[in-house]
């Protein structure tokens, strides 16, 4: 336990007393000062004795210490999520966890706004620059304006300032099969219905109304490695392949790296870029990463910016590695601490010479005039038969797409652009690939008719929200 409060910070302290409220009394926990402290606290009720860690587990797992389970208690992650799983397995109230989730997922313009509305309700000193959400949500329950049965104020709030945060709220409480904790007596008059006061349908049924679907853990810090592979001068494709006399440096592509870094950056991921690489380089550098130890992390993105045709990436060499190639070496097999979690490949490449009706500038394809065998292989292709990998690729199979060389390729403009905008609306990311699709389609030259259409291909049980706090 010295061990383990010697690596925790002053907001992740924070974080574990929130999340301990319902287990030691709130004017105990008020004088913890350190996380030793609060471990105390909580042998003292009984919580921590020897043998018995599943509380301290939890925990862990919750504020995405994942390395301290590993390093100290012995747990990884999937042993943690199977003890939850279990019957009477969650030592947290649903409520609780909930709230939390709502402290993580809160932007900073919208804490502002929590603070704006409440400046009637709470002290003024309780509402400074330095008050975090979970300081908000203690001080709403110490006024009574927050509680289990207790609802009505927090979704009102969260209709005016955002109101997919009181959507995730409600999505949880229906799938915990919470009783009677939403509806205020004058708002049961209004809707009807209480929601979720009975427990949810056992599995293989079917109910719109309260069968969601999950989403998959995205608290770890950092959330992952985006891992960027920028491929720009192709001068040894043009001096070494007969073929590829033609293929152009790919001029723009710095300006989409930038894009990718700021906006991965902001979404909690450690972004590694690894530039001009030979086909190769490209197989070692994935094989690296293939290599790494991703247990304390939630997801794996990578970020291909390269020349290609109908399922290859070209190296700066004009050699070809198969998309699937790439994508196959993080399956559950090739990349154990990956089970179970979301890979995502984004592909800025050509997928062959064939153009919709629509554009008059440079190409990925990597020549003027490629010509691309026809062969069988569809864009499910790329991606292995097995959940959780989610590959967006740039156009369809068969066709080109496009670069400016000033102001970077559509696909991945419109994709950093979309990432920025809805994610700290919670929106998931195959709305975020959808809306995407639509920006992209809409584009065109002013000379010319042709046009790109992007092409998500997936194979994920869950939804994917990338969180911004």
């Amino acid at each position: 336990l010295l061990a383990i409060s010697d690596e925790l910070d002053e907001a992740e302290l924070a974080a574990l007393k929130f999340l301990s409220r319902d287990h030691v009394p709130w004017r105990r926990l008020e004088a913890v000062r350190s996380p030793h402290e609060l471990f105390e606290a909580l042998r003292e009720k009984g919580f921590l004795e020897a043998g018995n860690l599943a509380l301290l587990r939890e925990l862990l797992y919750c504020i995405g210490r994942i390395d301290l389970l590993v390093a100290h208690l012995g747990s990884s992650r999937q042993q943690v999520e199977r003890e939850l799983r279990a019957p009477g397995g969650a030592r947290l109230p649903p409520l609780r966890y909930l709230l939390f989730q709502l402290y993580e997922d809160v932007t900073e313009g919208e804490l502002m706004s929590f603070k704006l509305y409440l400046a009637e309700e709470l002290p003024k000193s309780k509402l400074t620059r330095e008050t975090t959400m979970l300081d908000i949500l203690i001080e709403m329950e110490k006024k009574g304006l927050l509680g289990k049965d207790n609802l009505s104020m927090l979704k009102s709030l969260c209709e005016k300032i955002n109101i997919s945060l009181w959507n995730r709220i409600e999505d949880g409480l229906n799938l915990f099969g919470q009783e009677e904790m939403l509806i205020t007596q004058e708002e049961r008059g209004n809707t009807g219905h209480l929601v979720s006061s009975v427990a949810p349908d056992p599995p293989g049924s079917f109910n719109d109304s309260s069968q969601l679907l999950e989403a998959y853990k995205m608290t770890s810090r950092p959330c992952g490695v985006c891992l960027i592979l920028n491929n720009h001068n192709f001068a040894k494709a043009r001096e070494g392949v007969l073929e590829h006399r033609h293929m152009k440096d790919r001029n723009g592509t710095d300006v989409d790296a930038a894009a990718l870094r700021n906006v991965f950056s902001k979404l909690h991921f450690r972004v590694e870029e690894y530039r001009d690489l030979t086909a190769e380089g490209i197989r070692e550098t994935v094989k690296s990463f293939q290599s790494k130890d991703h247990e304390d992390k939630d997801c794996f993105v990578c970020c291909i910016l390269s020349h290609g045709k109908k399922g290859i990436i070209y190296g700066v060499d004009g050699q070809e590695v198969p998309i699937r190639e790439l994508t196959t070496a993080f399956t559950a097999q090739n990349c154990n601490s990956l089970a179970g979690k979301p890979k995502v490949f984004f592909i800025q490449a050509c997928q062959g010479d064939a153009f919709h009706k629509g554009v008059t500038i440079e190409t990925d394809s990597g020549e003027q005039d490629a010509s691309v065998e026809r062969d069988p292989r569809s864009q499910f292709d790329c991606i292995p038969e097995e959940p959780d990998f989610l590959l967006g690729m740039a156009t369809l199979q068969d066709y080109v797409s496009y670069r400016s060389p000033r102001e970077g390729t559509w696909y991945i403009q419109a994709l950093c652009q979309r990432l920025e905008y809805s994610c700290p609306r919670g929106e998931d990311v195959l709305t975020i690939l959808t809306a995407v699709n639509q920006e992209v389609s809409k584009k065109t030259c002013e000379r010319g008719a042709r046009k790109q259409m992007p092409q998500p291909s997936l194979t994920l049980r869950k939804r994917l929200i990338f969180p911004v706090n």
